[in-house]
């Protein structure tokens, strides 16, 4: 679970970066590899989910 946690923050620093470089810069670029992450975040905050369930019925 620790490794699920490190991508979940490494994607949310990735996120934050190009939403950031889409709203200041205009940058459109940025903007498609927001949504790529956002896409990416959401399914491993679903995975993080059903671990941390898993962890607490232990």
């Amino acid at each position: 679970m620790k490794k699920l946690v490190e991508k979940i923050n490494a994607e949310i620093a990735d996120f934050q970066v190009n939403a950031e470089a889409q709203l200041v810069k205009g940058n459109k670029a940025a903007g498609a590899r927001a949504r790529k992450a956002a896409l990416a975040l959401m399914k491993d905050l679903k995975e993080f989910r059903a671990a941390s369930v898993a962890e607490a019925k232990k």
